[in-house]
């Protein structure tokens, strides 16, 4: 019996810029859909950064209509006010797909990397080149929408096992 595909966003969280990448899965086929980066302006208050994200998380929802969606998890070891601004700007991430109805999914950057690439420390330009491998049509012109693909097809590949309780 026929699979219809699956499509899902996945969302690279951070204040300044967000990466979201969308992509089908259907079986362990992965097809790419669109991929891009929502920017908030550094000249607004924080609160107006944040719904600045949010409303483009929401355009891209809207125009896309990814049916699952995924989330880095992030680690950061920097100030404890980017910290707080970082976490902020993730909880955005987790609340636009999930008012729009989409079951979130969150991974941590380790695994993201170690399911794209095959080692968990990965340099940003290998999992940038693995996405070229794995979707050779994806035209990602930042990291941050790289990023964002990486968690996508990290999802794909984990969805199964989530759904199963497994992981």
């Amino acid at each position: 019996m026929p699979t219809s595909p699956i499509r899902i966003i996945g969302i690279d969280p951070g204040l300044r810029n967000t990466g979201w990448g969308i992509i089908d899965t259907e079986g362990s086929k992965l097809a790419f859909v669109a991929c891009g980066t929502v920017r908030s302006d550094a000249a607004a208050t924080l609160s107006e950064r944040l719904r600045q994200l949010f409303d483009g998380l929401g355009e891209v929802i809207a125009a896309h209509a990814p049916v699952e969606a995924a989330v880095e998890e992030t680690f950061v070891n920097r100030d404890p006010q980017s910290a707080l601004k970082l976490g902020q700007a993730r909880g955005i991430a987790l609340v636009a797909p999930a008012l729009a109805g989409l079951p979130v999914a969150e991974y941590a950057a380790n695994l993201v990397k170690k399911t794209v690439v095959g080692a968990g420390h990965a340099e940003k330009a290998q999992v940038a080149m693995m996405i070229r491998v794995l979707l050779p049509r994806a035209e990602a012109k930042s990291a941050d929408a790289a990023d964002a693909l990486a968690i996508a097809i990290c999802h794909a590949q984990h969805r199964g096992a989530r759904a199963l309780g497994l992981r």
